[in-house]
């Protein structure tokens, strides 16, 4: 791994942003989290069924002296079998040098829709958490992703290891995932959010390369979050090929909400991007106490707008805190929703 400026407070951990641990201790020991593979192919002799547009969408079809045409079904019906979540779509994979990258489906599945955890739909108060830096400490990621409910959402660190296997941990548990893509800070590179840093000065190719490398750690996810990346998200010309190939790829973009001067919202309105921004950050002092307090900040916004978004880091105290809480406020009528159930999404209305 290249090494990367580290602001700290341990030589052992040193955390830059809000978003996560950094540069944890190495951890020999790691979970036994089976790999299951994609279920065979039907055997040839098996009868082919019915030509439905159910089971043509997306497919090439040519009618007798006609021309060719693509049968696109309603995407939001066709979400992913929760039962194989772990497993990417194939439908949704473009093959690049930098990796699997998400993409929209010839039929018109995006993997914002496909990998989405499903929620009620209901008009009530709603809380969506993103939980942030999975994959930089090991017990930290399995403590994580064993304790937070599964209507928690998770954020992954690119600068995380064994992310594949973690990504698959957390998809079998239930959770929708986010994958954070590091972003130029202020004082950069004094302070560094990692390998594969997106820039200002960069010129938009290289901009995008980067991104594709970081989008390709791992798959399954249904959206992009920055990491750190105060001066690049205020530039609205570094922004504007970021958000333009999210949405390409049928993804969502939130905003941590960290930086008044983020152009995120704007662009992503211009772009026609899914979007959201967190309202509360819930442990920028870790302290139970002082965590909870924010999530009840999360509770009050959610119930004078309807909504609400808060994103913290997968320290130990954070997720007890949270995961405490979320039963806490079902029992009081909050539903804890994933994050892509607040997305202003143009392509929904």
């Amino acid at each position: 791994m290249v090494a990367t400026c580290i602001v700290g407070l341990s030589s052992l951990i040193s955390f830059t942003s809000h978003q996560g641990f950094r540069n944890p201790a190495p951890e020999p020991e790691k979970p036994q989290v089976a790999e299951v593979p994609p279920p065979p192919a039907p055997p040839s002799a098996a009868p082919t069924p019915p030509q439905t547009a159910n089971n043509l969408s997306g497919k090439v079809i040519s009618p007798e002296g006609g021309p060719k045409v693509i049968v696109v079904g309603d995407p939001n019906k066709r979400t992913q079998d929760p039962r194989t979540a772990h497993i990417p779509e194939q439908d949704l994979i473009e093959q690049s040098p930098q990796g699997p990258l998400p993409t929209i489906a010839p039929d018109g599945r995006r993997p914002l829709d496909v990998y989405a955890r499903p929620w009620s739909g209901a008009r009530g108060a709603r809380v969506a958490i993103v939980i942030g830096g999975l994959g930089l400490s090991q017990t930290g990621s399995q403590n994580a992703i064993r304790a937070l409910p599964g209507e928690v959402t998770l954020a992954f660190s690119p600068e995380g290891n064994s992310l594949g296997r973690w990504m698959q941990a957390a998809r079998q548990d239930g959770h929708e995932i986010l994958m954070q893509i590091p972003l130029e800070p202020f004082d950069y590179p004094r302070v560094n959010p990692g390998r594969n840093t997106l820039t200002v000065d960069a010129a938009a190719p290289a901009t995008l390369e980067n991104l594709h490398k970081t989008m390709g750690r791992i798959t399954n996810y249904t959206g992009v979050m920055n990491y750190m990346g105060a001066r690049f998200t205020a530039d609205a010309n570094a922004m504007t090929p970021v958000i333009q190939d999210v949405a390409r790829r049928g993804l969502l973009y939130l905003d941590d909400g960290t930086s008044a001067r983020s152009t995120a919202d704007a662009i992503a309105g211009q772009q026609g991007a899914p979007f959201a921004a967190s309202d509360v950050l819930i442990d920028a002092s870790q302290d139970r106490g002082s965590i909870l307090k924010k999530l009840d900040e999360l509770e009050r916004i959610a119930r004078a707008k309807g909504s609400a978004i808060g994103t913290g880091s997968a320290f130990d105290v954070t997720v007890e805190a949270v995961t405490s809480w979320v039963n806490e406020a079902k029992a009081r009528g909050i539903e804890i929703v994933p994050i892509s159930a607040l997305v202003r999404d143009p392509q929904n209305g």
